[in-house]
């Protein structure tokens, strides 16, 4: 197999806490995008929450209309919309639409839905969302080719429908939420589509990423579809500063908050076994919260169990305070990029040559600096 670029990118939920208001949030939200692209991150990726207070975009297409008008070349994903709680005609609309607004700076993300809340606020029972998001995008897929869809479903019933407007992009790429189970790595390899892994450095999701991946190409196969890994994506945790202890220090301003929240919202609680929250979370491989070396460790950690992926996503989770967090992402460009994509191999080259032939160097800028004076000296001397 070749070599994959690595691209990189940010995951933004976004997690915000309750006690600080919404509209400040949702301004710096925009003012990320900004900063983001201007360091030349390559994606960000927005996601769909209606409960839980922490979680505050609830339409990511919105956000992301908002967000591309004042942002320059970053691409973005709905991560992700969640297909059982809209009728698939209004999100294919909804979709194309946003394509052409951004001329092709989108990706569609789409899952079942994470937040019970959210579920159960529409009277859905979470037991069925991912085969309600299997029925919706299989008739999202033909709707979004062209095709007039009649179906009809216990939840949606279309007649004669199509897509008001078709994508900008052909095709615009579509992406599925995938976890700890094999629903994501099955619904991608059956539609051909990419992967989005929110959960690639937790315990459960790490130990099963290739396997997902493996299960994804082999269903793939059966429909005559190919996965391609460089749309592969992968999320962990990230908060990093020029020290580890600094990093930590950091991260007080907002972990343990995070933490209640996390308890309420995921699969599995948070592990409480008396250590130090950030322990906790290094150790276990599930975040950095450090330096950039550190970042690029747990890449590297994704790479050797998953193989190669398109994207690594860093995940916003508002654990630090704001410029803190706008400190970290600087770092991530100014050192973790670099490292993947061999900005500096060059420079580097060319340095260590210098260093090698220091001491002929050196000559020949003395033997340079006396050829000079000698030559200023003798046409002084014939003015005499």
């Amino acid at each position: 197999m070749s070599h994959i670029p690595l691209r990189h990118g940010v995951f933004l939920a976004p997690y915000h806490p309750v006690e600080e208001g919404p509209t400040t949030w949702l301004r710096r939200d925009i003012e990320l995008a900004q900063h983001l692209d201007k360091l030349g991150f390559d994606e960000l990726w927005i996601g769909e929450h209606h409960s839980g207070g922490y979680e505050i975009i609830a339409a990511p297409d919105l956000f992301i209309a908002a967000a591309a008008e004042v942002t320059r070349r970053l691409r973005f994903g709905t991560g992700v919309m969640t297909l059982p709680y809209h009728n698939p005609l209004v999100v294919a609309n909804r979709m194309a639409q946003l394509d052409h607004q951004t001329m092709g700076r989108v990706s569609f993300g789409f899952g079942p839905g994470l937040l019970m809340t959210d579920a159960l606020m529409m009277g859905l029972d979470p037991d069925k969302t991912r085969d309600m998001m299997l029925e919706a995008i299989d008739v999202i897929v033909r709707l979004l080719k062209g095709e007039c869809v009649t179906a009809k479903t216990d939840w949606f019933n279309l007649v004669e429908a199509r897509a008001h407007l078709l994508p900008y992009s052909q095709p615009l790429e579509m992406a599925v939420a995938s976890a700890g189970t094999p629903s994501g790595g099955r619904a991608a390899g059956r539609f051909g589509m990419s992967m989005l892994c929110v959960a690639a450095s937790q315990v459960g999701a790490f130990d099963v990423l290739a396997s997902n991946w493996k299960i994804a190409n082999e269903v793939a196969s059966q429909y005559g579809n190919t996965m391609d890994p460089a749309g592969l994506r992968l999320v962990a945790p990230v908060h990093i500063a020029e020290t580890r202890e600094k990093a930590r220090e950091n991260v007080k301003h907002g972990l343990d908050r995070w933490i209640k929240y996390y308890d309420m919202a995921a699969p599995n609680p948070f592990p409480r076994d008396g250590r130090d929250p950030v322990d906790v979370l290094i150790e276990s491989g599930r975040a950095v919260i450090g330096t950039p070396a550190d970042a690029i460790a747990m890449i590297e950690r994704l790479r050797a169990k998953q193989g190669q992926f398109g994207v690594f996503l860093a995940q916003h989770v508002d654990w630090a305070d704001w410029d803190p967090t706008l400190k970290s992402f600087e770092l991530y460009a100014r050192y973790v990029m670099p490292h993947f994509n061999g900005a500096n191999a060059n420079r580097t080259a060319t340095y260590n040559v210098m260093h090698e032939r220091g001491e002929e160097l050196l000559a020949l800028r003395r033997g340079a600096a006396s050829k000079a004076f000698a030559q200023h000296e003798a046409a002084e001397r014939n003015k005499t």
